[in-house]
């Protein structure tokens, strides 16, 4: 079964990969004309861990990421509210990873090309739309370099074009622009010594807008010196009646420097932090309204195109690798694959929706927003539920991740379903 993926990013490859392993023949067809590794830290949970590291990956996720052993929760002042264990230490199976979205993005990259073959990664084709024929799908894109039209036939088409997917614009042609909660993110990573005992995550604040995160993503390269830290620090903005401004803005250093002089918290020098990031960038903080389908008839969505997230609980990432394993499970266990769609959004649809909407409402990090109304740490058990909870919600505790069967199918099965 000939198989279309519109878009290259870790969502689009870990389909690749996931689709391959099953049998189909995947290929991917992204915009830009080459895949580089761009961007800031990334957060792998171990329910994407496990799947990753089923299709092969874990000695290359541990070469390149770091295994964070603990979340830590602080007030504006820098004083604890919440701390708990992550990864192995927290008991589950596999580890969590803090990584360089761009290593982790080349990582993915490379196996796909190996794996499949060097010609089923096509760059530089813009995505236009699609056509469904009784039997199969026609994707039309451009082609960026020469300006041509270029013409692609499959039996299924799946957009992982992220949170403007056009393949999710032409499913859902009345949906409209992205939803601004009115916060703005600064990024940057930058060399820095390990924070509060190294291998954290350190989230400092209160409410969206007002918050401080911080963690290592990369081991110093030689004994006593710098690890890389990737930092994120939360702005709110006045709402304007100008276009929002999506362009991954360069903020300037003094900018930077202002927007951290009310901040001051006593394990981190953040001004030597902003001094040595080589660049920090600005990003809107977006999410999409749950959808009431992803799959029509031979076409479905799949990670941030089907369920773009604010950044709360580390999960956006995470889920799409989940989404991936499924899709090619769901595929491989029917013979109809129209049926297969469909019971691949019915599996994953309910769970990521609600992910969406408690990610509006903090998620997890409930606990600092309360914990800054309430004065200081939350009453005994209070953390611990709202945590408990969250984890549940994305079927993420330990006993689900450690036990649930695996999504891995074997390649005769799916070789039976055309």
């Amino acid at each position: 079964m000939r198989i279309s993926i519109v878009g290259g990013g870790i969502a689009g490859l870990t389909s690749a990969l996931s689709l391959h392993a099953a049998g189909f023949e995947p290929r991917v067809y992204e915009a830009a004309r080459t895949i580089e590794a761009v961007g800031v830290g990334i957060n792998l949970l171990p329910h994407a861990v496990r799947e990753l590291a089923e299709l092969g990956l874990a000695d290359g996720l541990d070469a390149i990421a770091l295994r964070p052993r603990r979340l830590s929760y602080h007030d504006r002042d820098g004083s604890p509210v919440w701390e708990e264990p992550l990864g192995v230490d927290a008991g589950y199976r596999w580890p969590q990873y803090s990584v360089h979205r761009g290593r982790l993005h080349l990582l993915l990259l490379a196996a796909a090309r190996e794996r499949l073959g060097p010609d089923s990664i096509r760059t530089g084709l813009r995505f236009q739309r699609f056509e469904q024929t009784a039997g199969g799908v026609r994707a039309h894109f451009l082609d960026r370099a020469s300006g041509t039209p270029v013409t692609e036939d499959s039996d299924l088409l799946v957009g992982s074009d992220g949170i403007d997917s056009a393949v999710r614009a032409q499913l859902h042609p009345q949906e409209g622009p992205s939803h601004w909660n009115g916060v703005h993110m600064w990024r940057g990573v930058a060399p820095y010594p390990h924070i509060l005992g190294g291998r954290s995550i350190v989230v400092a604040g209160g409410s969206p807008g007002d918050k401080f995160v911080a963690y290592p993503i990369e081991d110093p390269a030689t004994e006593g010196g710098d690890a890389l830290m990737n930092w994120v620090l939360e702005t709110r903005h006045i709402p304007s009646a100008a276009p929002l401004d999506r362009s991954s803005r360069l903020v300037p250093l003094p900018e930077a420097r202002a927007g951290l002089a009310g901040w001051n918290l006593p394990w981190i020098d953040l001004p030597t932090l902003i001094g040595n990031s080589s660049a920090i960038f600005e990003y809107p903080m977006l999410d999409r309204d749950p959808l009431p389908r992803w799959s029509f008839a031979r076409v479905t969505l799949l990670g941030d195109a089907a369920h773009p997230m604010f950044p709360m609980g580390m999960n956006g990432g995470s889920q799409s690798v989940v989404d991936a394993r499924v899709l090619a499970w769901c595929l491989a266990r029917e013979h109809d694959p129209v049926a297969a769609l469909r019971r691949y959004d019915e599996l994953r649809r309910p769970t990521v929706n609600a992910i969406v909407l408690s990610n509006r409402n903090l998620g997890p990090e409930q606990i600092i927003a309360r914990a800054a109304e309430h004065g200081g740490p939350l009453p005994a058990g209070q953390s611990e539920a709202i945590a408990n909870d969250y984890r549940e919600l994305t079927e993420a505790t330990v006993s689900q991740v450690n036990s649930h069967p695996s999504w891995t199918v074997a390649r005769h099965k799916a070789d039976r379903v055309r």
